[in-house]
């Protein structure tokens, strides 16, 4: 595959083989930034758990100290929080009606980010799994999205808690922050990020838990970081 001139260029600063501390690895991802747009920058954790099993499953929540640099649009889903959701400032404030609206396809059309929802909506949501969970969208005790502290866990969602889950093959994806950010700030998010996947390890995993770990920017060579 024939690269690009800004892939290539960030490209050859990186040793091939080797894995830097983080904020070295930062710095190199954030070198040379696209003239184009801000990018995104990602961090690939390769898991040593079996995901096929229940007990190795890996799902967590973390605060990163400087958010991720996206605007995040919460939908609230409540029969007894209206008023708390409101002074949070939840984007939208809504009962089981919301039921329809993810059946016809208009709330991710309207560009909802994140779906919280208190204990009592959670049967009017068990129908249409289906159509959340494969999205991402259906909420969870483990993430804090079905909740009764609905103030709490929305000001947290708008200040920059990102919740985080593996695929099937065992790894972990998730956005620290923007190229723009600069080392410091992404190195704090990569440090907080990293704290909260380990407090999550499963019982279940013996041995080692983080296999590798990779950072790059949306356009970017991935580099790796030493664990």
């Amino acid at each position: 595959m024939k690269r690009g001139k800004l892939y290539r260029s960030r490209s050859e600063k990186i040793e091939k083989g080797k894995a830097y501390p983080a904020s070295e690895a930062l710095q190199l991802v954030c070198e040379n930034p696209s003239k184009k747009f801000d990018e995104s920058v990602e961090v690939h954790v390769r898991l040593d758990i079996d995901p096929k099993k229940g007990d190795q499953q890996v799902r967590g929540a973390a605060v990163l100290p400087h958010g991720t640099g996206k605007k995040e649009k919460i939908a609230v889903m409540t029969s007894t929080a209206a008023q708390d959701a409101k002074e949070a400032g939840a984007d939208l404030i809504i009962g089981e009606e919301l039921v329809e609206m993810l059946r016809s396809g208009q709330f991710f059309s309207d560009g909802y980010t994140i779906l919280v929802a208190t204990p009592e909506m959670m049967p009017k949501l068990a129908p249409i799994a289906k159509i959340l969970g494969p999205r991402g969208f259906m909420p969870s005790p483990k993430s804090d999205t079905v909740t009764t502290k609905v103030k709490e866990v929305v000001e947290m969602l708008k200040k920059g808690k990102i919740t985080f889950k593996n695929d099937n093959t065992g790894n972990v994806h998730q956005v620290i922050g923007k190229v723009s950010f600069g080392t410091e700030k992404l190195t704090e998010n990569y440090t907080a990020f990293m704290e909260a996947l380990n407090k999550v390890r499963p019982a279940g995993v013996k041995g080692k838990y983080v296999v590798s770990v990779v950072v790059c920017s949306t356009m970017g060579p991935g580099v790796h970081i030493t664990l």
